[in-house]
């Protein structure tokens, strides 16, 4: 279990760290990267953001805000007992990492006000339901779940055509059970919490800017995954919706924090997955 807690003027932002490896091969991972370029960044990519196998280290992780209004979680991670047959690692999973990061912080589920899903991919969402008497239900009793509404309808379609197994058990049943708020991607909540579109991963997918009056901090969600990507950042994964979109919302977001008091929380970098952007040549690094 990895746990972080920052203080960002009269806001709190923990880190839970649920799973953290090697995960998949960086050529797989972005289909044009090429081997000159591979071979050129492999030395400072190493050990820290690539293993000795040649695969990409992620971190998979939530973000919980606490304003002095609100306690919020920022994506839900990957979940426990979930039919996830192409990742073993997540496959009916059981082990309580995610549970204890959250009470090492002296925090219930039955805290949490507002759950927000940069996303709905499968490791964002995971926690959003919990098995129950063989139901999926609502894992945070008291949260409002906030889905772009965009987002959900192009899901919803998807899996009405294709059951898609994640939609089924961690998105749909909070519909369900009426806890779901359908918002735009530059939705704000208070006076500490704002919405900031970055599609192109996904069809409608948002970062979060955090602070009142001005923005002290930034949760990218998965507008990138790896510090390869900051360096590039017209670097597509494999499964961006599109790849040329997300290529300009990454772009826009780095160099809205780049060279700024703004500290920014990366979704799935190697842990400590926090720093603020500097630029690199045509790109960006993270310090």
């Amino acid at each position: 279990m990895s746990t972080t807690t920052l203080q960002i003027g009269d806001m709190t932002i923990h880190r839970i760290v649920e799973m953290e490896a090697g995960f998949t091969d960086a050529f797989q991972f972005f289909p044009d990267l090429t081997p000159e370029r591979f071979a050129e960044n492999k030395d400072w990519l190493q050990p820290h953001a690539l293993d000795a196998e040649g695969k990409l280290i992620l971190c998979f992780q939530s973000y919980v805000v606490r304003t002095p209004h609100h306690t919020i979680l920022v994506d839900s991670c990957i979940g426990n007992d979930k039919e996830r047959p192409n990742r073993p690692m997540w496959n009916k999973k059981t082990d309580d990492t995610w549970m204890r990061g959250l009470a090492s912080h002296g925090l219930r589920v039955e805290d949490i006000d507002f759950v927000m899903c940069t996303h709905l991919h499968v490791d964002h969402v995971g926690w959003n339901t919990r098995l129950e008497n063989g139901r999926w239900v609502p894992t945070f009793p008291n949260a409002r779940y906030l889905f772009s509404e965009k987002e959900l309808a192009f899901w919803t379609e998807a899996t009405s055509k294709t059951p898609i197994p994640v939609i089924e058990d961690s998105v749909l049943p909070i519909v369900a059970a009426r806890r779901a708020d359908l918002i735009t991607s530059d939705h704000s909540l208070g006076d500490h919490v704002r919405l900031m579109p970055t599609p192109g991963h996904t069809i409608d997918h948002f970062s979060v800017e955090l602070g009142r009056g001005t923005t002290r901090a930034i949760l990218t969600g998965d507008a990138l995954h790896s510090p390869l990507q900051a360096k590039y950042p017209e670097l597509g994964m494999y499964i961006d919706h599109d790849p040329a979109q997300a290529g300009k919302s990454r772009r826009a977001l780095l160099e809205r924090c780049c060279d700024s008091d703004i500290l920014t929380c990366f979704a799935h970098f190697p842990s400590p997955s926090t720093g603020h952007v500097k630029r690199w040549g045509d790109g960006f690094r993270c310090e």
